[in-house]
């Protein structure tokens, strides 16, 4: 027997007032006349309804970051690069939020992930009249957005927890525009700032702690250009763990003497997971797409992808550790690196993420598109049906006995800066003083180039969030990750 389902909730009025009623019209108007909806406009421009009922938290942040204008770096669908509520999976798995929803810290720990300026603040950090200073700053700018999460209980609305963009203020009335991303439950509604703050300054049963906002601001620099870190499951704990605790414990043995000795015990250590945890972005198109010619974009950004391969290939860390695998017999193979991308790229261009795709027919072909690089095409089959993906892979080239040779984004510059985004820390309890300093001098930042130095920056970053989410600190430090 069907259920008839729910349609919509009648919004409690007051404490709330409909923001399309005559009088929130008019609270609007008022508003208007006195700059404080500047931030509205870009909000509404790019406003969302959550895609599932626990999603509140990652549509916030996705109309928020793409209200902001922060290109996420990687694709969205199609050839579109764009913030959506499924690529916000830096600090907590996807599955695991849609199950049980998701807390403050660890939206603020996505915003800080995304290279966003985050400024967040519990109700027991701050006052209500920072609250009301902050929110008319917010409102009388297109350049800095707030997301509350709030109670709903004491707007007598149904449900607990929510989070929602702010969208602008009435200062003569004290009252906040509230952008309800739950648009299937509430429409967006003007509520008395002094009640906004009571709903915040209550406790989140899950952490024990009090709810607040977050201001959110342009980038301090952009994502990474073609590396990312990935936890899309719980396997990235262990990986965490190992980085942090196993990985020092492991170059301070007694038998760690050479370069080649440090790489080899953590390389032979790593979790068996390791590939699914560091990814190199690709370009991704459908084949059938592949008769327009490449933008001016699209072309500048393969270019600059390529220049960071080719910086981390002249790295003096990377000849190390390639020597190393190659003694030890490690080869990559493109066409399973292929496959794996191409299965990736077709879950992002389906928005897919809990079905599993498989690849065949991979092939790839240097120098098969406008600018240098290598075109990896495969056909990607889930449940019978077939579809023809395009990756445009970036490739420098090495002068090799036999001439030069291709090389791409692979194991070895995977491996090489995980390592050069560890903290300088991990390596202090090297007992050999030459070789303590000759590793410091392979991972000095000072060494590396400027868009490798960004690169490495933005791992460190990633990595320093990660860190957090492991140790369940991530509540109780919201603050940018230090470098």
């Amino acid at each position: 027997m069907a259920t008839a389902g729910l349609y919509r909730r009648s919004l409690p009025s007051p404490p709330a007032i409909d923001f399309s009623s005559a009088e929130g019209k008019k609270i609007f108007s008022e508003a208007l006349q006195k700059g404080t909806v500047e931030g509205f406009f870009r909000l509404i421009s790019y406003f969302q309804t959550q895609s599932e009922p626990a999603y509140c938290g990652l549509a916030s942040l996705s109309v928020v970051l793409n209200a902001l204008s922060i290109d996420p770096g990687r694709k969205w669908k199609g050839p579109w690069r764009w913030f959506n509520e499924s690529m916000l999976d830096c600090c907590e798995p996807l599955e695991v939020v849609k199950a049980k929803g998701i807390s403050f810290g660890k939206v603020v720990c996505l915003a800080h992930c995304t290279g966003a300026k985050v400024e967040a603040f519990r109700t027991n950090q701050t006052t209500i009249d920072d609250f009301r200073n902050f929110v008319m700053k917010c409102s009388s700018s297109e350049n800095c957005h707030m997301i509350s999460s709030y109670d709903r209980g004491v707007f007598k609305q149904t449900g607990s927890g929510h989070f929602s963009p702010i969208g602008g203020y009435n200062a003569e009335r004290d009252m906040a525009l509230i952008l309800d991303v739950a648009r299937f439950k509430y429409p967006p509604h003007w509520v008395p700032l002094k009640l906004l703050w009571e709903a915040m300054d209550s406790i989140d049963q899950s952490t024990g702690k009090r709810r607040g906002f977050m201001l959110i601001s342009r980038p301090h620099r952009e994502p990474g250009l073609l590396y990312t870190l990935c936890c899309k499951d719980e396997s990235w704990v262990n990986i965490a763990k190992y980085l942090k605790e196993d990985v020092p414990r492991l170059v301070s043995s007694q038998h760690v003497d050479s370069v080649e000795k440090i790489i080899s015990v953590v390389f032979k250590s790593l979790p068996s997971n390791f590939n699914t945890f560091i990814r190199w972005v690709a370009e991704i198109r459908i084949t059938e797409n592949a008769k327009e010619n490449l933008s001016a974009e699209e072309k500048s950004r393969l270019n600059l992808k390529q220049v960071v391969l080719k910086e981390v290939h002249e790295t003096e860390l990377f000849k190390h550790i390639k020597k190393f695998l190659s003694s030890v017999g490690y080869e990559d193979s493109m066409t399973f690196a292929a496959a794996k991308a191409c299965c990736q790229g077709a879950e992002i261009l389906s928005g897919c993420s809990s079905i599993e795709f498989c690849c065949r027919e991979v092939k790839c072909v240097n120098g098969a598109v406008e600018v240098e690089g290598t075109l990896v095409t495969g056909v990607v089959v889930r449940d019978g049906s077939e579809q023809n993906v395009d990756l445009l892979v970036p490739s420098t080239h090495i002068d090799c006995e036999y001439g030069p040779e291709a090389t791409y984004p692979a194991g070895n510059d995977l491996f090489t800066v995980l390592l050069l985004a560890l903290p300088p820390q991990t390596w202090s309890g090297i007992k050999d003083q030459a070789l303590l300093n000759e590793m410091k001098q392979l991972i000095s930042m000072a060494f590396l180039p400027t868009m490798l130095q960004e690169e490495v920056l933005h791992l460190r970053r990633q990595l320093q969030l990660l860190k957090r989410c492991q140790e369940n600190k991530e509540e109780e430090d919201l603050a940018a990750p230090a470098y």
